[in-house]
């Protein structure tokens, strides 16, 4: 495949965005102003910036700044490693303002938006915009940096068959994360239905509470609970491991390893900066897919772990389900009394919040018996295995999504 040399600016226009002022900020209106929050700059892709809660503008607005869908922007400022360099698509029309501190891509006609949208963070154009960085704590670009960078691309033809091949891969992981996204509401719906309004099906298969069934005042709880149902802490229901200090268990020469399972990776997944451990660290620190994680410590999430094997880190709970607990019921009841922890965590006027197995001891929640936990793992447990099967198929997509790209941007591939 014939490769031609190019300055980007020869091949697109690179526009900063307005300044917005912050006496205009709001929390409710018509149009939201694009952060850097707006970058998921790991997945390249756009994704809803819940850091604020002031993210609407109410001042007057230029036209020409209110993006379309499908406009392809890039971060001007690197407030994370690994920002500069990132894209994303705006996903509606009318609604997104484009801030000063994100660029606007446009394309000439010998340049393929779908095929710009993967050109830029390429290896060969983030290693020149972090060249050309201004070196500051937080790192800037400018629209005249990012033409500047030099790029070798195929022709029109091929560059629009690369663009499709990896916009249908992104657009498969992102309808996956959308079924997921349902998936999880309907199971977090069934388990408010029958945990905290206790309407789970009677004898005769009708809602329990709003048929009349019988429920006491539970003093512990400040709430009524079906009569007969038992009032405990969260070790009732599981087992809690922390993990290991993995850089004591670093894996020797020729030895096999796990990826380390930290707060990092339980929010951005295995990457090639995950550090390694010995496999060889006992069984119950060794993590599988389907496993509940609970981080104790600065974060305070639960997540059901579908990454493959790795290695327990500190800060870390392995969250084992005991007795007849499912792990499909301990995970609804652990994501729904995280508030609570972190409440907890934030009063303690720490540096960085954290719980531990005091708070746990502490913890008052309602113990359904055996029979109607059952009942509710068979209702979920589909939904389970829908969501662990989307997450593997979305991994997978993305591993050969990663290899493919830079091949398929330096012409060692070429799609037919």
């Amino acid at each position: 495949m014939q490769m031609k040399k190019y300055k980007l600016g020869k091949l697109m226009e690179v526009t900063r965005g307005m300044s917005l002022g912050g006496e205009f900020y709001s929390t409710k209106g018509e149009l939201m102003r694009l952060t850097l929050g707006n970058f998921d700059y790991k997945n390249n892709c756009f994704k809803d910036d819940k850091s604020k809660d002031n993210l609407f503008f109410t001042g007057a607005v230029k036209p020409e700044f209110i993006l379309k869908k499908d406009d392809i922007i890039t971060p001007l400022t690197e407030q994370a490693i690994g920002l500069l360099g990132s894209t994303a698509k705006i996903p509606c029309d009318g609604k997104y303002i484009q801030s000063q501190d994100v660029a606007l891509i446009k394309c000439k006609e010998k340049l393929n938006p779908n095929f710009a949208f993967y050109l830029i963070p390429s290896k060969l154009v983030r290693n020149q915009l972090s060249a050309a960085a201004q070196q500051t704590k937080i790192r800037h670009t400018s629209p005249g940096k990012i033409k500047d960078c030099t790029v070798w691309i195929p022709e029109y033809s091929s560059q629009e068959k690369i663009g499709n091949f990896l916009s249908s891969i992104d657009k498969k992981i992102a309808l996956n994360s959308r079924i997921n996204a349902k998936l999880e509401q309907m199971a977090k719906r069934l388990y408010d239905y029958w945990f905290v309004q206790f309407d789970f099906p009677n004898e005769n298969g009708k809602p329990y509470k709003s048929s009349g069934g019988k429920v006491a005042y539970n003093a512990e709880l400040k709430r009524e609970i079906p009569a007969g149902w038992e009032v405990g802490n969260l070790y009732e229901i599981a087992d809690y491991i922390n993990g290991l200090a993995c850089q004591n268990f670093r894996p020797k020469e020729n030895e096999q390893s796990l990826p380390v399972i930290k707060i990092r990776e339980m929010n951005e997944g295995i990457t090639k900066d995950t550090e390694q451990v010995s496999i060889n660290i006992p069984e119950k620190y060794k993590i599988n897919n389907g496993d509940i994680l609970f981080s104790w410590s600065a974060t305070l999430e639960v997540m059901v772990w579908n990454s493959g094997k790795g290695g327990l880190n500190q800060h870390i709970f392995k969250v084992v389900p005991k007795n007849y607990f499912s792990n499909e019921y301990v995970y609804q009841q652990l994501d729904r009394y995280i508030v609570n922890f972190q409440k907890q965590a934030e009063a303690r006027k720490t540096t960085m919040g954290h719980i531990t197995s005091e708070h746990i001891n502490q913890s008052r929640v309602v113990l359904p018996p055996k029979e109607i936990v059952q009942a509710f793992t068979q209702k979920v447990k589909a939904l389970s295995k829908m969501q662990s099967n989307l997450k593997t198929e979305n991994l997978r997509l993305a591993i050969m999504r990663d290899r493919l790209l830079p091949l398929l941007m330096n012409g060692q591939v070429e799609m037919v």
